[in-house]
C-alpha cells in the first residue's frame, strides 16, 4: 500500500542548507521522551500506540452499536466539543459525499448532525425543529458531562428523543462516550442503561480521534473503521523511534516547523487544500497544534485556508502581506470521481482549450501555480501528499499529525498535553451566570465590569 508523501524543498530552501537534518538528534530526543514518557504531560501519551493497541474484536463491538443507530434512526445528533467533535467531523466530512444530506434520502443511511459545540439559541432552536417528528438518535461525548455547551445541548436533545420516541425506545438510541467511572455523564449513562464506551484516561480530547470518540461516529456514517485504523497503525510504525529521520516523515516535519518559526521567525503557519471535503480536516489540525502549542508565551499560530476559493480572499495576504507565514497544503493525489470539461462551440469562456481535460488537472495545475508564485513571494511552502481520499488513507493523515505535534511540542519545550488557558472564559462565564461555587468570583468580575464602564 502507497503512503501519504512528504516535500519540503519549497521550504527548506529558506533556510540554510543542512538546518533540517541538524535537528535529527534533537528530534530523537524528543521521540525519546515521548516513547518513555520523561515528557512533560506523560500521562497523556495513550495516543502514541493506540492504533495497534486497538483490537479488532474491540472495533467489531463500536461496529454493532453503529448497526443499531443505522437501524433506527433516520438522524444522529453528535453532541461534542473539541477534540469530542472535531475528529469525527473531518473524518466524515472527508469521507463522505458532499451533498450527503440529500443522497441520504435515498440510500436510508442517517444523517449525521452536530451540535453541542456552540450556545447559540437559534442553532439550537432549528435543530431541534429539524429533529421534529424524526428518529433520532443521539452520541453525547464528554468525559465530565459539565461540559456546558455540551452538557445543555444534550439535555435538550434527550428530553426531546424521550418525547417522541418514548423513554425505553430513546435508551436504546441514546450511546454515552464517558469516563470509565465518574462524572456527570457516567452516572446519567448508568442510571439510565445507555450503550457506553470509554474515553481512555490517557487520551486527551485532541487526540482522541481513534478512540470511540471518533470511531462510532464514523461508523454510524457508513465508513470502514477497520481501514482508518489500519492506515493510523501502518502511519504508527513509519514514524517511530526506530524509523531514520530521513524516512520519517512527522520527524522532519516537526523539524522543519520550528526551524522556520525559531530561526526564520515565522509565526504563523497557513494549512491548506484544494480539496473542500478537508475543510474539517484543517479545523482539527487547527485544534491539535493550537492547543498543544500555544502556551507559555510561545507556539506557531495555526490557519487554515480553503483554495481555490480563498485565493479570491486571502491570496493577496499571502502574496505580498507581512512575510510572517509559511504554508502546507495537503494535496489529494487522485479524485474519487472523473469529470471532463466539455466542448463549447461559441466558447464565450475562452475555455475551450480545457476540452477534455479532467477537471482535476486544471485544479492540480491551480495548486501548482499557487505554489510556485507564494514562494517567489518568500512564503516556504510544504506539501503533504495523500494518494486518495479513504478511510486507510485519512487514518495515516491523523497519525502522522499526531505524532508531528507531539515532537513538535517536545522541540519547543512546552508540555503539549495540556490546556490551563481554555479554563480562564469558563470562569468568567461560570462568574458571570452566578454559577453556586462562583460567588467570590461572581462579586469580583462585577465590581471590575463597574469599573470599567
Amino acid at each position: 500500500m502507497k503512503k501519504i508523501s512528504l516535500n519540503i524543498a519549497k521550504s527548506s530552501c529558506f533556510l540554510d542548507k543542512g538546518t533540517v537534518e541538524g535537528y535529527e538528534e534533537k528530534v530523537k530526543n524528543a521521540q525519546k521522551a515521548l516513547e518513555s514518557g520523561t515528557c512533560p504531560g506523560n500521562d497523556f501519551l495513550g495516543w502514541i500506540h493506540l492504533p495497534s493497541e486497538t483490537t479488532d474484536a474491540f472495533l467489531d463491538e463500536i461496529q454493532q452499536t453503529a448497526d443499531i443507530l443505522r437501524a433506527n434512526c433516520q438522524v444522529v445528533v453528535v453532541a461534542g466539543i473539541g477534540g469530542s467533535y472535531l475528529g469525527a467531523r473531518a473524518v466524515i466530512e472527508a469521507l463522505g459525499n458532499a451533498f450527503t444530506w440529500l443522497v441520504n434520502e435515498d440510500t436510508k443511511s442517517p444523517n449525521i448532525l452536530f451540535a453541542g459545540n456552540n450556545i447559540s439559541e437559534d442553532y439550537l432552536f432549528e435543530l431541534t425543529e429539524y429533529l421534529k417528528n424524526k428518529k433520532f438518535g443521539v452520541i453525547n461525548i464528554s468525559k465530565s458531562g459539565t461540559t456546558t455547551e455540551t452538557a445543555l445541548t444534550f439535555r435538550l436533545l434527550k428530553k426531546q428523543c424521550e418525547a417522541q420516541r418514548g423513554k425505553e425506545e430513546a435508551r436504546k438510541v441514546i450511546v454515552a462516550i464517558t469516563d470509565a467511572k465518574k462524572g456527570a455523564a457516567r452516572a446519567a449513562a448508568d442510571k439510565e442503561g445507555y450503550k457506553t464506551f470509554v474515553i481512555p484516561d490517557n487520551v486527551g480530547g485532541r487526540f482522541s480521534v481513534l478512540t470511540p470518540v471518533g470511531l462510532l461516529p464514523v461508523a454510524v456514517a457508513g465508513f470502514n473503521i477497520k481501514e482508518l485504523i489500519h492506515g493510523a497503525k501502518d502511519m504508527e510504525a513509519a514514524t517511530g523511534i526506530n524509523v531514520p529521520f530521513k524516512d520519517n516523515i512527522a520527524a522532519q516535519y516537526a523539524a522543519l516547523r520550528n526551524a522556520l518559526y525559531t530561526i526564520k521567525g515565522k509565526k504563523i503557519e497557513i494549512i491548506e487544500n484544494f480539496q473542500p471535503k478537508l475543510h474539517f480536516i484543517a479545523e482539527w489540525w487547527k485544534q491539535l497544534f493550537g492547543e498543544s502549542e500555544g502556551k507559555d508565551g510561545k507556539g506557531i499560530f495555526p490557519a487554515a485556508c480553503d483554495f481555490t476559493t480563498d485565493l479570491h480572499s486571502m491570496g493577496q495576504w499571502i502574496q505580498q502581506g507581512e512575510r510572517s507565514i509559511f504554508e502546507t497544503v495537503i494535496s489529494v493525489e487522485n479524485p474519487n470521481h472523473s469529470l471532463l470539461f466539455p466542448h463549447d462551440d461559441e466558447n464565450l469562456d475562452g475555455l475551450n482549450f480545457l476540452e477534455g481535460k479532467h477537471v482535476d488537472e486544471v485544479n492540480k495545475m491551480a495548486e501548482l501555480g499557487t505554489s510556485l508564485a507564494h514562494v517567489d513571494g518568500e512564503v516556504p511552502v510544504t506539501r503533504i501528499s495523500v494518494p486518495e481520499l479513504n478511510e486507510y488513507y485519512i487514518g495515516q493523515l491523523i497519525y502522522f499529525f499526531e505524532m508531528a505535534c507531539g515532537i513538535s511540542g517536545q522541540l519547543l519545550g512546552v508540555n503539549a498535553f495540556n490546556q490551563p488557558g481554555v479554563e480562564a472564559y469558563k470562569k468568567n462565564m461560570f462568574a458571570l451566570l452566578n454559577k453556586p461555587g462562583y460567588e467570590a468570583e461572581s462579586k469580583a468580575i462585577k465590581e471590575r465590569l463597574e469599573k470599567e464602564d
